[in-house]
């Protein structure tokens, strides 16, 4: 390595950390530019008016969204598949939802953009595509197939030998077994 010179993974940290730090300064500065600009044009009271519209709206358009994929994830777990793409909308939402929290026209739109559902299954579809390779679930793995449609299965690249019929999964209903010569506590004032 050479006299100066980071290893890869301090390199990665120290680009991610200027990329959080432009953000943090960056988002808060280009809001309050913005909401100057339209307080100018409209007049304050009304940027307020608009900035509280927006918010009841977002707040709306969040409720009836996460209902919505909560209801979808409950039908999916039910069946008993795994509601990937349901999450993935569910985690969307939530950014949705924070963005719409945050005071400010450009966090506004962008929270708006994320809950409005041809974007969201926009950027869902994009996410999915990109991180398909990346994602396993106790031995499961998802494929390019996608979530939910046959997109998860066994194995994965070098073929696993986890998965529900391998019993890495329990009903936390059934007792586990105990070592020989140990026995269950009684629970206070069960006798």
């Amino acid at each position: 390595m050479l006299p100066g010179s980071l290893p890869p993974p301090l390199r990665t940290l120290r680009v991610m950390f200027v990329v959080l730090l432009l953000l943090l300064l960056g988002i808060p500065t280009a809001e309050i530019f913005f909401i100057i600009r339209v307080a100018r044009d409209l007049g304050i009271p009304e940027t307020i008016g608009l900035l509280v519209a927006v918010s009841i709206v977002g707040a709306w358009l969040v409720r009836r969204s996460g209902l919505g994929v909560m209801r979808q994830i409950q039908e999916r777990l039910a069946r008993g598949e795994i509601p990937g793409k349901e999450l993935v909308d569910g985690l969307l939402i939530l950014v949705g939802g924070l963005l719409m929290l945050t005071p400010g026209f450009l966090t506004d739109a962008v929270g708006l953009l994320l809950l409005v559902p041809p974007t969201r299954l926009a950027l869902r579809a994009l996410l999915v595509r990109r991180y398909s390779k990346r994602i396993r679930i106790a031995g499961w793995t998802a494929r390019p197939g996608g979530f939910g449609f046959g997109g998860f299965g066994r194995g994965g690249a070098g073929g696993s030998e986890t998965g529900p019929d391998r019993g890495d999964v329990r009903d936390v209903r059934e007792p586990r077994a105990l070592p020989k010569g140990r026995k269950r506590r009684e629970k206070p004032g069960s006798g």
